[in-house]
């Protein structure tokens, strides 16, 4: 704890006990003897008012009851990086002084001292700061960098730094700190609530070579980053959750060589707002999750045509968030690169009861996705999916004005809007024909459940698993399910069953295409599951 006052201590960040604030103010307060510190606390409980005091407001709060005044012998004002650096990996002198003892050596009744020997610790620290390449000071109340240049004196190797959770009041403590470490790669400063520079400033060469920043819970904005970024020619992950990011702005001639973007947990104003970011050339993998938009739109690409927004786009997070329409779903199926998607936690989500039914609607609307809310979607996965796709709104194709002569071919508009890959999967698999379509429930009636117990004749230590499944289930989703449950590599599936009426016959389900109850499956039959 820090019992003088810092000259500079109005707009630091001080801990108390275990509380992270602000320092407000600094001064007298009427009716008290002393100085006193106004501090607006990251915790709103652990405040008693706005900042005022019998009736004068000395400082002001976000929160009502978000401030409260303490003494400055009470308030922590943190340590340079390379004390807190040394108390955490214990090469500090307070360490050599609890062993000075062993400075001495007792010959009879003669005591020798080896004179030197606190050189001799202060170099063996030398070294051993100097080989530490990975470093974590997370909560060590890390304030400021220190003496200049004694860094990169004394730990010229770093190139990772975890400085998250500490007392770093502004960006340019970050800088100071960056700027002697030479290679410097990975830093993560989120949790420190700091000034950023609000106007262009001139760029520092500090993290010419970082590739990985995190400033998640800092309280930046985008123009923020837009404006840092100068300073980031190499970044190629940068995570912002929780900034209460709500607008956004095109990045020109920064964040080029990005690879990744989080920012999840910042409620942006819609969803348009990504349009200002997709044209970010190297950009892989993008995180909105809880970001609270409901659409996705990508106007400058008609039904099947590729998007020219976010060419390089493999991997979207947009789970946790308001999207009700399938719609937007079907957009998705327009960027070039997507590869895996999270989308769990969404309305739309809630309008198919079956999650099976749910996840083959997904893999039929983007044809080229590998990967399903961490599952990967095989090939045999994918191709029943299409073909149950095709078959399910057949019937709809038809009364829109499709056809199965390519002449007279000619769904409407409000087909295609809903269905926009319909006519891609009629290519690839052939229109479906008039018997398939024949007696084809609707998605929404309940079919009647069999309960099926499944074995692994192959994997004698796998225990047999009781699932109920729709009578109307084809064995292509089944294997589809099967595929997931057992955690089967992608090879081909072999099912067949034994019925609980014929004792020792076993009968193969060889048509991927046709139903469960085509070969009489019962409740209380036994499915087996070979590869």
């Amino acid at each position: 704890m820090s019992a003088c006052l810092p000259p500079d201590a109005l707009g630091r960040r001080v801990s108390c006990g275990t509380d992270y604030g602000t320092v407000r103010y600094v001064g007298s307060v009427s009716h008290t003897a002393g100085i006193w510190l106004g501090v607006e606390w990251d915790d709103p409980q652990r405040g008693k008012h706005d900042g005022s005091y019998e009736g004068t407001q000395y400082f002001k709060c976000r929160h009502p009851k978000g401030g409260s005044f303490i003494r400055p012998n009470k308030a922590n004002f943190g340590v340079d990086f390379l004390t807190a650096v040394k108390d955490r990996y214990g090469l500090n002198d307070k360490q050599d002084a609890q062993y000075g003892a062993e400075n001495t050596v007792v010959f009879g009744t003669k005591t020798v001292e080896f004179v030197g020997m606190d050189s001799v610790a202060e170099q063996q620290r030398q070294v051993q700061l100097n080989k530490l390449v990975d470093i974590s000071v997370r909560e060590c109340a890390v304030s400021h960098a220190g003496q200049q240049e004694e860094i990169s004196r004394t730990c010229a190797n770093m190139r990772h730094i975890n400085l998250s959770k500490n007392l770093i009041s502004s960006w340019e403590t970050v800088i100071a700190i960056a700027s002697q470490v030479q290679n410097l790669e990975t830093l993560n400063v989120s949790e420190n609530k700091m000034k950023f520079p609000s106007t262009s400033t001139s760029i520092s060469s500090a993290f010419s070579n970082l590739k990985i920043l995190a400033l998640n819970q800092t309280e930046i904005t985008w123009t923020e980053v837009l404006l840092c970024a100068q300073g980031w020619p190499a970044l190629e992950e940068l995570y912002l959750s929780s900034n209460n990011i709500t607008v956004l702005e095109r990045p020109d001639n920064v964040l080029q060589t990005l690879k990744l973007l989080d920012l999840s947990d910042n409620q942006l104003l819609d969803g348009n707002q990504l349009h200002l970011i997709a044209h970010l050339p190297r950009l892989e993998q993008l995180i909105l999750r809880n970001t609270g938009i409901s659409s996705i739109h990508f106007p400058d690409a008609g039904f099947g045509c590729k998007t020219k927004m976010f060419p390089s786009l493999r991997r979207l997070a947009i789970n946790d968030n308001k999207i009700s329409q399938w719609s937007s779903i079907n957009e998705l199926d327009k960027l070039p690169s997507l590869r895996s998607l999270q989308c769990n936690n969404n309305p739309f989500m809630d309008t198919e009861k079956n999650p099976e039914t749910l996840i083959q609607l997904i893999i039929a609307k983007i044809s080229q996705l590998e990967v399903l809310n961490n599952c990967e979607i095989l090939p045999a996965e994918r191709r029943g999916a299409e073909l149950d796709y095709r078959k399910i709104f057949g019937n709809d194709w038809l009364e829109a004005g499709g056809h199965w002569n390519s002449e007279k071919n000619n769904p409407s508009e409000e087909f295609l809007a809903a269905h926009p890959r319909y006519p891609s999967l009629c290519l690839k698999y052939g229109a479906p024909e008039e018997g398939e379509l024949k007696g084809q429930q609707p998605l929404t009636l309940k079919n009647q459940l069999l309960t099926l117990t499944i074995k692994c004749p192959e994997k004698p230590e796998q225990k047999p698993v009781e699932k109920k499944l729709p009578e109307s289930m084809t064995i292509q989703k089944v294997k589809g399910l099967l595929y997931r449950l057992f955690k089967i590599p992608g090879s081909e599936l072999k099912l067949s069953y034994e019925s609980s009426k014929l004792e020792g016959k076993e009968v193969e389900l060889d048509n991927d295409l046709k139903p469960l109850q085509f070969y009489s499956v019962e409740s209380g039959d036994c499915v087996l599951v070979r590869w």
